[in-house]
Protein backbone atom coordinates (compact mmCIF):
# COMPACT_ATOMS: atom_id res chain seq x y z
CA UNK A 1 0.00 0.00 0.00
CA UNK A 2 1.14 3.47 -0.75
CA UNK A 3 2.62 5.80 1.83
CA UNK A 4 -0.20 8.10 0.88
CA UNK A 5 -3.12 6.81 -0.28
CA UNK A 6 -5.40 9.97 -0.57
CA UNK A 7 -4.04 12.91 -2.50
CA UNK A 8 -5.85 16.10 -2.32
CA UNK A 9 -4.65 18.18 -5.74
CA UNK A 10 -4.58 21.76 -6.60
CA UNK A 11 -5.40 22.42 -10.37
CA UNK A 12 -3.74 25.62 -11.56
CA UNK A 13 0.04 25.61 -12.22
CA UNK A 14 -0.48 22.49 -10.70
CA UNK A 15 -1.89 20.37 -12.85
CA UNK A 16 -3.71 22.68 -15.51
CA UNK A 17 -1.22 25.37 -16.88
CA UNK A 18 -2.62 28.38 -15.11
CA UNK A 19 -0.13 30.58 -16.49
CA UNK A 20 -0.81 29.91 -20.72
CA UNK A 21 -4.26 29.93 -20.31
CA UNK A 22 -4.52 33.21 -18.73
CA UNK A 23 -2.00 34.59 -21.10
CA UNK A 24 -4.36 33.66 -24.15
CA UNK A 25 -7.80 34.49 -22.38
CA UNK A 26 -6.18 38.00 -20.66
CA UNK A 27 -4.45 38.84 -24.34
CA UNK A 28 -7.36 38.41 -26.17
CA UNK A 29 -10.12 40.34 -23.20
CA UNK A 30 -7.72 43.38 -23.70
CA UNK A 31 -7.62 43.13 -28.01
CA UNK A 32 -11.84 42.71 -27.50
CA UNK A 33 -11.93 45.87 -25.43
CA UNK A 34 -9.36 47.73 -27.77
CA UNK A 35 -6.41 48.20 -25.16
CA UNK A 36 -2.82 47.74 -24.52
CA UNK A 37 -1.83 44.10 -24.72
CA UNK A 38 2.16 43.57 -24.81
CA UNK A 39 3.73 41.66 -22.51
CA UNK A 40 3.73 44.53 -20.61
CA UNK A 41 0.00 45.29 -19.99
CA UNK A 42 0.14 40.79 -19.31
CA UNK A 43 3.52 41.49 -16.81
CA UNK A 44 1.00 44.06 -15.23
CA UNK A 45 -2.22 41.83 -14.77
CA UNK A 46 -0.34 39.51 -13.56
CA UNK A 47 1.17 41.27 -10.66
CA UNK A 48 -2.26 42.89 -9.52
CA UNK A 49 -3.78 39.26 -9.50
CA UNK A 50 -1.56 37.45 -7.81
CA UNK A 51 -1.52 40.55 -4.92
CA UNK A 52 -5.57 39.68 -5.19
CA UNK A 53 -5.35 36.03 -4.76
CA UNK A 54 -2.45 36.71 -2.11
CA UNK A 55 -4.99 38.91 -0.15
CA UNK A 56 -7.65 35.99 -0.15
CA UNK A 57 -5.26 33.81 1.14
CA UNK A 58 -4.48 35.80 3.62
CA UNK A 59 -8.64 36.67 4.32
CA UNK A 60 -8.36 39.94 3.40
CA UNK A 61 -10.80 39.91 0.93
CA UNK A 62 -13.63 37.68 -0.52
CA UNK A 63 -13.68 36.22 -3.80
CA UNK A 64 -16.96 37.98 -5.24
CA UNK A 65 -14.72 41.40 -4.27
CA UNK A 66 -11.92 39.93 -6.17
CA UNK A 67 -13.66 39.73 -8.92
CA UNK A 68 -15.15 42.66 -8.72
CA UNK A 69 -12.17 44.97 -8.45
CA UNK A 70 -9.21 43.21 -10.41
CA UNK A 71 -9.76 44.76 -13.70
CA UNK A 72 -10.07 48.07 -12.16
CA UNK A 73 -7.27 47.91 -10.52
CA UNK A 74 -5.28 46.38 -13.16
CA UNK A 75 -6.88 49.51 -15.19
CA UNK A 76 -5.41 51.71 -12.34
CA UNK A 77 -1.88 50.51 -12.75
CA UNK A 78 -1.70 50.89 -15.95
CA UNK A 79 -3.12 54.50 -15.77
CA UNK A 80 -6.15 53.60 -18.23
CA UNK A 81 -9.56 54.71 -17.35
CA UNK A 82 -12.21 52.42 -15.71
CA UNK A 83 -15.10 53.64 -17.20
CA UNK A 84 -16.88 51.09 -15.36
CA UNK A 85 -16.22 48.07 -17.09
CA UNK A 86 -14.20 46.70 -15.01
CA UNK A 87 -16.81 44.03 -13.92
CA UNK A 88 -17.88 43.46 -17.37
CA UNK A 89 -14.07 43.11 -18.45
CA UNK A 90 -13.94 40.35 -15.89
CA UNK A 91 -17.06 38.61 -17.33
CA UNK A 92 -15.39 38.28 -20.23
CA UNK A 93 -12.03 37.20 -19.16
CA UNK A 94 -13.88 34.50 -17.01
CA UNK A 95 -15.76 33.32 -20.33
CA UNK A 96 -12.49 32.91 -22.44
CA UNK A 97 -10.47 31.30 -19.68
CA UNK A 98 -13.18 27.99 -19.05
CA UNK A 99 -12.59 27.64 -22.91
CA UNK A 100 -8.63 27.25 -21.95
CA UNK A 101 -8.12 23.89 -21.12
CA UNK A 102 -3.76 23.92 -20.78
CA UNK A 103 -2.19 20.96 -19.44
CA UNK A 104 1.26 21.11 -17.51
CA UNK A 105 3.45 18.67 -19.64
CA UNK A 106 3.29 15.06 -18.25
CA UNK A 107 -0.09 15.59 -16.09
CA UNK A 108 -2.17 12.85 -17.75
CA UNK A 109 0.82 10.56 -17.17
CA UNK A 110 1.56 11.27 -13.60
CA UNK A 111 -2.46 11.19 -12.83
CA UNK A 112 -2.95 7.70 -14.44
CA UNK A 113 -0.04 6.39 -12.33
CA UNK A 114 -1.11 8.18 -9.20
CA UNK A 115 -4.37 6.72 -9.62
CA UNK A 116 -3.40 3.51 -9.17
CA UNK A 117 -2.28 3.29 -6.02
CA UNK A 118 -3.97 6.74 -4.15
CA UNK A 119 -7.79 8.39 -4.10
CA UNK A 120 -7.18 11.50 -6.28
CA UNK A 121 -9.27 14.76 -5.56
CA UNK A 122 -8.90 18.52 -6.83
CA UNK A 123 -9.48 21.16 -4.68
CA UNK A 124 -9.29 24.23 -6.26
CA UNK A 125 -10.13 28.00 -5.22
CA UNK A 126 -11.24 29.33 -8.94
CA UNK A 127 -14.27 30.36 -10.25
CA UNK A 128 -17.05 27.30 -10.29
CA UNK A 129 -17.73 27.76 -13.90
CA UNK A 130 -13.94 28.78 -14.97
CA UNK A 131 -12.75 25.60 -13.34
CA UNK A 132 -15.37 23.11 -14.06
CA UNK A 133 -14.85 23.43 -18.03
CA UNK A 134 -11.36 23.46 -17.46
CA UNK A 135 -11.24 20.35 -15.49
CA UNK A 136 -13.92 18.04 -17.44
CA UNK A 137 -12.27 19.47 -21.09
CA UNK A 138 -8.47 18.69 -19.75
CA UNK A 139 -9.30 15.02 -19.54
CA UNK A 140 -7.84 15.00 -15.70
CA UNK A 141 -11.80 14.88 -14.19
CA UNK A 142 -11.57 10.67 -15.50
CA UNK A 143 -9.07 10.28 -12.89
CA UNK A 144 -11.05 12.04 -9.73
CA UNK A 145 -12.65 10.49 -7.34
CA UNK A 146 -13.87 13.94 -6.14
CA UNK A 147 -13.85 17.62 -7.49
CA UNK A 148 -14.39 19.86 -4.23
CA UNK A 149 -14.31 23.77 -5.95
CA UNK A 150 -14.49 26.91 -3.25
CA UNK A 151 -17.94 28.17 -4.62
CA UNK A 152 -19.95 25.12 -4.15
CA UNK A 153 -17.99 23.94 -0.74
CA UNK A 154 -18.69 27.21 0.23
CA UNK A 155 -15.29 27.62 1.96
CA UNK A 156 -11.72 28.97 0.36
CA UNK A 157 -8.13 27.68 1.08
CA UNK A 158 -6.24 28.03 3.12
CA UNK A 159 -9.43 27.78 5.26
CA UNK A 160 -9.41 23.78 6.40
CA UNK A 161 -13.00 23.77 6.33
CA UNK A 162 -13.02 23.14 2.77
CA UNK A 163 -10.29 19.99 3.03
CA UNK A 164 -12.37 18.80 6.18
CA UNK A 165 -15.27 19.01 3.60
CA UNK A 166 -13.47 16.98 0.40
CA UNK A 167 -12.27 14.18 3.24
CA UNK A 168 -16.00 13.98 4.70
CA UNK A 169 -17.06 13.08 1.44
CA UNK A 170 -14.27 10.49 -0.07
CA UNK A 171 -14.58 8.81 3.45
CA UNK A 172 -11.42 9.13 4.34
CA UNK A 173 -10.43 9.01 7.92
CA UNK A 174 -6.89 8.26 8.05
CA UNK A 175 -5.14 11.75 7.69
CA UNK A 176 -2.05 10.72 8.64
CA UNK A 177 -2.26 9.41 4.75
CA UNK A 178 -3.42 12.07 3.31
CA UNK A 179 -1.16 14.58 0.59
CA UNK A 180 -2.30 18.23 -0.30
CA UNK A 181 0.08 18.72 -3.45
CA UNK A 182 -0.22 22.19 -4.86
CA UNK A 183 1.67 25.48 -5.89
CA UNK A 184 0.51 28.06 -3.45
CA UNK A 185 2.32 28.42 -0.53
CA UNK A 186 -0.32 30.32 1.27
CA UNK A 187 -3.74 28.81 0.26
CA UNK A 188 -2.26 24.82 -0.90
CA UNK A 189 0.77 24.16 1.61
CA UNK A 190 -1.17 26.37 4.37
CA UNK A 191 -4.39 25.47 4.01
CA UNK A 192 -3.33 22.08 4.43
CA UNK A 193 -1.44 22.55 7.61
CA UNK A 194 -4.68 24.14 9.16
CA UNK A 195 -6.26 20.66 8.81
CA UNK A 196 -3.79 18.71 10.28
CA UNK A 197 -2.16 17.59 6.81
CA UNK A 198 1.08 16.65 5.46
CA UNK A 199 1.83 19.20 2.18
CA UNK A 200 3.65 18.90 -1.04
CA UNK A 201 4.72 22.33 -2.61
CA UNK A 202 4.68 22.17 -6.52
CA UNK A 203 7.89 23.93 -7.57
CA UNK A 204 8.47 23.27 -10.88
CA UNK A 205 10.20 26.53 -11.84
CA UNK A 206 12.40 26.90 -8.96
CA UNK A 207 10.67 29.42 -6.78
CA UNK A 208 12.21 31.10 -3.92
CA UNK A 209 10.43 30.57 -0.94
CA UNK A 210 9.72 33.68 0.68
CA UNK A 211 6.64 32.99 1.93
CA UNK A 212 7.69 31.99 5.71
CA UNK A 213 5.62 28.69 4.96
CA UNK A 214 7.47 25.46 5.29
CA UNK A 215 6.05 22.13 3.48
CA UNK A 216 6.75 19.16 4.78
CA UNK A 217 7.79 18.35 0.78
CA UNK A 218 8.73 20.01 -1.92
CA UNK A 219 8.62 18.70 -5.82
CA UNK A 220 10.16 19.70 -8.93
CA UNK A 221 8.77 17.28 -11.14
CA UNK A 222 5.79 14.45 -10.68
CA UNK A 223 8.06 11.70 -10.62
CA UNK A 224 9.44 13.41 -7.43
CA UNK A 225 5.67 12.87 -6.57
CA UNK A 226 6.19 9.18 -7.20
CA UNK A 227 8.26 8.71 -4.65
CA UNK A 228 6.72 10.51 -1.85
CA UNK A 229 3.32 8.62 -2.12
CA UNK A 230 4.50 5.35 -3.56
CA UNK A 231 6.48 2.16 -1.95
CA UNK A 232 9.50 0.67 -3.54
CA UNK A 233 7.62 -2.08 -5.06
CA UNK A 234 5.00 0.26 -6.40
CA UNK A 235 8.07 2.18 -7.87
CA UNK A 236 9.27 -1.11 -9.55
CA UNK A 237 5.78 -1.44 -10.92
CA UNK A 238 5.02 1.71 -12.87
CA UNK A 239 3.18 1.28 -16.00
CA UNK A 240 1.38 -1.77 -14.86
CA UNK A 241 -2.53 -1.77 -14.75
CA UNK A 242 -4.81 -3.64 -11.92
CA UNK A 243 -2.91 -2.05 -8.95
CA UNK A 244 -6.00 -0.16 -7.47
CA UNK A 245 -5.33 0.89 -4.05
CA UNK A 246 -7.37 0.05 -1.16
CA UNK A 247 -7.99 3.04 1.20
CA UNK A 248 -8.79 2.28 4.40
Amino acid sequence: MAYYTCLLLDADNTLLDFDAAERKALADTLIHYDLPHDEAALDTYHQVNRRLWDSLAKGELNKNRLFAIRFGQYLKAMGLPDNGKGREMNEFYEDLLSTHADLLPGALTALDELAEVATLAIVSNGAYKVQSARIADSGIARFMDGVYISEKVGASKPSARIFDAALRDLGVNDRSRVLVVGDDLLADIRGGQSAGLDTCWVNFDGRENESGVEPKYTIGSYEALYHIVMEPEELENLGARNRRHRND
